[in-house]
């Protein structure tokens, strides 16, 4: 169980509850701590968060037509988004980043992500290698960058950093923002104290940012304290975020060691990089919908699949309008993230799941239908037409006739509303596209 799940578990026993007393707080708070430690967030700070509620709990009233499981759900978000630490807003100007880290943070590919967030901010950026311990680091930067499409310095074989970062600025003196991926070690040892300190007195970097795997969970804030005695960094990235139980302890700890999050990585494409947003995540965690980061996610999708946004209005509901749709949705991740932003945190893992494997069998069955099928879906109610649709697919007969079906429930659901002005201005607003929720 993740911290988010546990404390929603928590916060759903106090439906019913009439009146907040000792009794009521006290075993809310047993479950809040026992949720917060597997989550692996530090017991100091587990204990100094449930006394707070308690005691703001037990000596303030609830406000009149404010349920308890209301007020309480309050509370803990405030109090939450306190042991978070604040939330974080970058200058976009000119700059030169040291990226710091462990073998296993993640360094090298948020190096890329990085590159790419000051990129689609209008500053041009090159990248330098200069991990000259670990094996293929150098191939995995130059690959990125060009994914990344920025500039990207190094020189294959060579283990003298001071050359390297002098030739990279000099060959890169034209780009906003230079970024430096520096070298790791399975755990912080003075030889890479030493590495760092040359790095950061050749490269002179105006922000040096630790890269820490959220599953570290409360070691992240010792690891924050000992490179920052080491060279004083200026902000924590928090990567792999979306698949660990473990981020909340993580983001708490960093923030207890007085360090910034300033970035948090959300998946593995090059976008998947977010500024770290302590409302944001607590929201995430309480399963508050985020709809700012819905609509800029499909919207990101919508352009990624190279989709004209007419493509997908939905006056004219047919296979083809629906196939559109389905590439745009491929593009938006895993299908748990996209819940997640609409609120639905603790939809089953397995339905999850399955509702991604739909998506990808319903796109392989239009994509092997003609065009005269993807325009008039009633034929293909034929069932040589389903038979060769499935076959050429690679599905069953009865995963065409469940895309019917569920089409055929889509089409219903949008012709109730075909004449309704204020619900097709609501669906234009939210997604800018007729794209359908």
């Amino acid at each position: 169980m993740d911290l988010g799940e546990g404390i929603r578990k928590a916060i759903s026993k106090l439906t019913g509850a009439t009146v907040i007393d000792a009794k009521v707080i006290r075993e809310f708070n047993k479950e809040l701590q026992k949720a917060m430690i597997s989550a692996d967030v530090e017991i100091a700070l587990v204990s100094s968060f449930t006394k707070r509620i308690e005691d703001a709990a037990l000596k303030e009233k609830i406000p009149p037509g404010v349920s308890p499981k209301d007020y309480i759900t309050n509370m803990v978000y405030t109090e939450l988004v306190n042991m978070m630490g604040e939330s974080y807003s970058p200058e976009i100007k000119p700059k030169r980043i040291l990226l710091l880290g462990l073998y296993g943070s993640g360094k090298t590919t948020t190096a890329a992500k990085l590159a790419k967030f000051y990129q689609d901010r209008g500053l041009s950026v090159g990248l330098i290698a200069c991990d000259v311990t670990r094996p293929a680091a150098y191939e995995q930067l130059e690959t990125l960058s060009k994914q990344a499409n920025v500039s990207f310095f190094g020189i294959k074989g060579e283990a003298d950093i001071g050359k390297i970062i002098k030739d990279g600025l000099k060959a890169l003196k034209d780009r906003k923002v230079i970024i430096c991926d520096s070298g790791g070690r399975s755990a912080f040892d003075e030889e890479l104290v030493d590495q760092l300190k040359i790095i950061n007195g050749e490269f002179q970097p105006s922000e040096k940012l630790l890269v820490i795997n959220a599953d570290t969970g409360q070691i992240a804030g010792r690891q924050a304290k000992e490179f920052d005695n080491a060279v004083k960094i200026t902000g924590v990235i928090i990567t792999k975020l979306d698949g660990s139980g473990r981020g909340g302890g993580a983001l708490s700890a960093v923030n207890s060691s007085k360090v910034k999050a300033m970035f948090v990585g959300t998946g593995e494409k090059l976008n998947a990089l977010e500024l770290y947003d302590s409302k944001k995540f607590v929201g995430k965690l309480l399963g508050i919908p985020d709809i700012e980061s819905l609509i800029k996610t499909v919207n990101d999708a919508v352009k990624e699949a190279n989709i004209n946004p007419e493509e997908i209005n939905m006056e004219n509901l047919d296979f083809q309008t629906f196939y559109t749709q389905l590439k745009a949705m491929s593009k938006m991740g895993p299908m748990k993230n996209v819940l997640g932003m609409m609120g639905l945190s603790d939809v089953p893992k397995n339905v999850a799941e399955e509702s991604q494997e739909k998506l990808k069998k319903y796109e392989a069955i239009i994509s092997s239908m003609t065009i005269e099928e993807r325009k008039h879906e009633n034929i293909v109610k034929e069932h040589s037409r389903i038979a060769r649709i499935a076959k050429g697919s690679g599905t069953s007969e009865k995963d065409v006739k469940n895309l019917l079906g569920d089409f055929n429930k889509m089409k219903k659901f949008y012709g109730m509303f075909k004449n309704d002005r204020s619900f097709n201005k609501k669906i234009s607003k939210f997604m800018g596209s007729g794209f359908p929720q």
